[in-house]
């Protein structure tokens, strides 16, 4: 590790991750498996791993591969559908798998079928105007070998085939569409992250310590970062000396930044966003749905808050999950405080805050309406997607939060930013994760950017390329454009994953 050669004075540890979540999981496997010698501690606030975002009752939407979520794929002002960041996730998300592959090879973590299982990913959508969209969608990323498998169809008996529960009771003379990826996955991340950390604690020189909050963080004269944690349990606080200090604690990110003092955490907000399920308690309806399909979002919705009818495997059982209902809290994390929100608001970012604000009006209106909802309010939501649904069939569970990214915008003031942001020091030595979906899907480009940013030496080495390379065939190539490689690749990793047939 070439931090070593660039810091000066002793430390207590190498590597200090804060949370215990996917981001600090595969950040964790990542190094530990690049650099053995490497020391490593983990803190997590709570007294298990994957609590929060990463929990499979708590995520937006598991496996994001934008096969479905047309969130992705926008259409704009001249008619045409923009794919970029569609294409862009379905590449990230071949690079999970890739990496997950591996740990299943390597032994590093247990049964695929624990975590990963495949599932048809569908895009649904009814109404003139919306089958127009869906239909120059699919014609769009057709062009793309990652897509290339999708299949589309206006038929209702088609669609009847592929999810008949959203046919039943629909009117035979609506105008619909779907299309279909039979690639796609159902993924929990709880459990994938608990299998990481479950492996990571086995290894030399690492420590996971749960029920640990971090109370401050600032550099030291020696460029080191030292760390004030506190055991929840005792009461007792310590400090623990650092070269490097990954933040990756979901919506709790952004308080930490805020607390390292660097130029560079200067300027970001967070809006926080709430969420709500409706869960099936109906066998017979569970058992009759096996498909995540996802519709388009009302006008001012948050990403998060596309409305899809989700198949899950959550502790080895089949449930149907469908939402997620938006709603609006102060607090960053679902266990955390109603004073976070106050609390994050400082002089370098109060004015893009404000500016965002007011350039979201309408998504602070549908906020708004979406925690005024009543239990019948949403249950006619589902119709759309179920049109025989009934309320006795169906319990309110709540989601996670989370914490959508604001920056700084030299025209508008500040923007409100709808994905992933890696924050990271000039020198390196600190990183924070700030942002939501499709986090946890991309986890591992996310990662492998930072090692880019943070750990750029001692990634430029041969004995590091090679390891990647190792962990990930298709580094630094795009599958995007490469059908040959990109099939091969999709071969290699559903059957080391065994989600060809299952």
């Amino acid at each position: 590790m070439t931090k070593k050669k660039k810091t000066v004075g002793k430390t207590d540890v190498d590597v200090i991750l804060i949370g215990a979540g996917i981001m600090s999981a595969t950040l964790g496997v990542l190094l530990k498996e690049l650099e053995p010698g490497l020391s490593i501690e983990i803190y997590e606030r709570l007294d298990i791993a994957a609590a929060e975002s990463s929990d499979a009752w708590n995520n937006a939407g598991t496996g994001h591969s934008a096969f479905c979520e047309l969130n992705y794929t926008p259409e704009k002002k001249d008619g045409t559908v923009e794919t970029k960041k569609a294409v862009q996730i379905a590449e990230n998300f071949e690079v999970s798998k890739q990496f997950w592959a591996y740990l299943i090879e390597k032994g590093l973590v247990s049964n695929p079928g624990n975590f990963i299982r495949k599932i048809p990913h569908m895009s649904f959508v009814w109404g003139k105007k919306n089958v127009e969209y869906l239909k120059k969608r699919y014609d769009a990323l057709q062009k793309c070998t990652l897509f290339s498998e999708m299949e589309y169809t206006e038929d209702a008996k088609v669609i009847d085939t592929w999810a008949p529960l959203i046919m039943d009771g629909r009117k035979k003379d609506e105008k619909i569409a779907a299309t279909k990826m039979d690639l796609g996955t159902d993924v929990n991340f709880g459990s994938l992250t608990r299998d990481m950390f479950s492996h990571l604690k086995e290894q030399e020189n690492v420590n996971l310590y749960f029920n640990h909050e971090i109370r401050d963080l600032k550099k030291n004269n020696d460029d080191n970062w030292i760390v004030k944690v506190k055991d929840l349990e005792t009461n007792d606080s310590r400090k623990r000396t650092a070269k490097f200090v990954f933040i990756g604690a979901g919506g709790g990110s952004l308080p930490l930044l805020e607390k390292s003092g660097i130029p560079e955490g200067k300027g970001f907000g967070g809006f926080p966003v709430s969420g709500q399920w409706l869960k099936c308690t109906n066998d017979e309806i569970i058992a009759k749905h096996h498909a995540k399909v996802y519709g388009k979002a009302a006008v001012g919705a948050p990403p998060m808050s596309v409305p899809h009818l989700d198949t899950r495997m959550i502790n080895g059982k089949q449930a149907l999950l469908f939402g997620p209902y938006a709603g609006f809290s102060t607090k960053f994390l679902k266990n955390g405080s109603f004073l976070d929100l106050p609390k994050s608001i400082k002089f370098n970012n109060i004015r893009p805050m404000i500016s965002a604000g007011l350039h979201n009006i309408d998504l602070t209106k549908y906020l708004i309406d979406q925690v005024r909802q009543s239990p019948e309010d949403r249950l006619d939501a589902l119709k759309e997607y179920l049109p025989h649904a009934e309320l006795k069939d169906w319990e309110l569970e709540y989601a996670g939060q989370r914490v959508q990214v604001i920056k700084k915008d030299a025209k508008k003031g500040g923007v409100l930013e709808f994905g992933t942001e890696v924050v990271s020091a000039a020198d390196g030595s600190i990183a924070a994760l700030l942002g939501a979906s499709p986090g946890a899907s991309t986890a591992v480009s996310i990662m492998l950017e930072l090692l880019a940013r943070c750990f750029k030496e001692d990634l430029a080495t041969d004995e590091w390329q090679a390891k990647i390379r190792d962990m990930i065939p298709t580094y630094g190539q795009e599958l995007s454009n490469d059908a040959e490689l990109c099939k091969k690749t999709r071969e290699r990793t559903s059957k080391v994953l065994e989600i060809e047939n299952t």
